[in-house]
């Protein structure tokens, strides 16, 4: 059934804008799973393999996007340009799949009169072939949210070799804020080497963030205020805040997933999902702590 006639027959009012870079993996997966959105947009990022032809064949709409550096970033710029017609956007990774019982549940909520303006979606964390019950590493995001009320935070982060998509940054809301019980499903098909290099690219960009909210104060312009009572999204800032501060902070990050949220039980794939997190910490803080260095050179402070 191709995806005109889904989208007449079983429409909710929602445009996916979906983030891809050779994505041709994990993208055919994602999309079959979409199509009860009225329209999806794909938002690549000139792959060089067959991202942008599996996603035409498959009845989604390209669009590629050029970063030039600076603000806004892809989804944010998609959110800005693009003539979106649907009252609700819908914000998905190409390694993350919408199950029915997820699409059921949007539906109910955006049915409702007294409906929330943006909703909360955990993305349940799957590594190496499972899905883990423990360790703490699903977590929750502003992901579904009313056409025009949400925007992406501003973090300090202007480098023209910066990531072209929001990575870390959280969605921002105009409005009431709710959430929905049903987890996405995020599991990524491209392998151990493509994971641990993409996330070598993410602790560059964290050590910038980091290092500008050292030196500033404050994380950037437009941003998710630090709460600890808040909603899971100002509660992880609100904590992070005090844990960048804290020694030996990729230790902490090992102990919290495979001891204190039992990630041991996961096996094997438990212990490695936790090494790879605290390997990843102390790659931001290491980088972190070579432009500290290179700050201290050019104000002439050492040699």
């Amino acid at each position: 059934m191709t995806r005109q006639t889904d989208t007449e027959e079983n429409a909710l009012p929602v445009t996916v804008l979906l983030a891809a870079k050779n994505e041709a993996i994990n993208l055919p997966r994602c999309l079959a799973a979409l199509r009860r959105a009225a329209r999806v947009i794909v938002l690549d990022s000139q792959s060089t393999d067959a991202t942008a032809d599996i996603a035409v064949g498959l009845g989604a709409e390209v669009v590629q996007f050029c970063y030039a550096g600076g603000y806004p970033k892809k989804r944010q710029w998609a959110m800005e340009n693009l003539d979106i017609s649907t009252p609700w956007v819908l914000l998905i990774d190409a390694d993350e799949v919408v199950p029915d019982a997820l699409w059921d549940e949007i539906g109910a909520a955006l049915s409702r009169p007294d409906c929330s303006d943006a909703f909360l979606i955990t993305k349940g964390f799957h590594f190496l072939g499972r899905r883990f019950r423990y360790g703490g590493f699903s977590h929750s995001a502003v992901l579904l949210f009313r056409n025009g009320c949400a925007r992406f935070e501003r973090l300090f982060d202007d480098n023209s070799d910066s990531l072209d998509m929001e990575i870390h940054e959280r969605v921002v809301v105009d409005g009431r804020l709710g959430g929905l019980r049903t987890p996405l499903i995020h599991e990524d098909f491209k392998g151990l080497e493509a994971y641990i290099a993409r996330h070598n690219k993410y602790s560059t960009w964290e050590a910038r963030v980091r290092h500008w909210y050292f030196t500033k104060g404050r994380y950037g312009e437009d941003i998710i205020q630090a709460r600890l009572f808040g909603n899971s999204q100002e509660r992880r800032r609100a904590l992070k805040e005090v844990i960048i501060c804290v020694p030996f902070e990729h230790w902490v990050w090992f102990c919290y997933h495979y001891f204190f949220r039992l990630g041991v039980f996961e096996g094997r794939a438990g212990l490695i999902a936790s090494q790879i997190r605290a390997s990843y910490i102390a790659q931001v803080n290491a980088k972190l702590h070579e432009m500290r260095l290179e700050a201290k050179r050019k104000a002439g402070v050492i040699g």
